[in-house]
């Protein structure tokens, strides 16, 4: 399996928190990537549609992650605090090889869930997130966002 190791985010809002690994982000498409990434990345393992998926939630690094194919891949949902009750949901990230598995949809799912538990306003500037609320419109999720 290969595992780009020197990769940097290409979106700079970003890219001091996402500094390694063989992620590509959901943030507008940087205008190329090296053809070799792309067919390295194309060989990866796949995921195992049996495979439960476990969010893991990171209060230190402020993120949900769900790891893939054991630890060395994963899927990422960055936040923010930006006031004592306030988060930023800012950010999701899915290996472009676990693409179109639903995958973002429970990162998504847990940090509203931590929203709602945890009493807090959120800012959804996070793309998917919105897209994830708009489809998932549950009245305890409605009452705890900022527009």
């Amino acid at each position: 399996m290969f595992i780009l190791t020197s990769a940097r985010h290409e979106c700079a809002s970003h890219r001091s928190r996402i500094s390694r690994g063989t992620l590509t982000h959901n943030c507008p498409p940087p205008d190329s990537r090296p053809a070799v990434v792309m067919a390295q990345a194309a060989q990866m393992n796949v995921l195992d549609i049996d495979t439960p998926l476990r969010v893991e939630h990171d209060k230190k690094r402020r993120q949900f992650n769900i790891r893939l194919n054991g630890s060395h891949d994963r899927a990422v949902l960055l936040y923010e605090y930006v006031g004592k009750k306030t988060v930023d949901l800012q950010h999701t990230e899915v290996p472009e090889a676990y693409r179109g598995r639903e995958i973002a949809k429970h990162l998504a799912k847990a940090a509203m869930d931590f929203v709602v538990e945890e009493d807090l306003k959120a800012h959804l500037t996070c793309w998917y997130i919105q897209k994830y609320v708009k489809e998932n419109p549950h009245p305890h999720y409605l009452e705890h966002i900022l527009h």
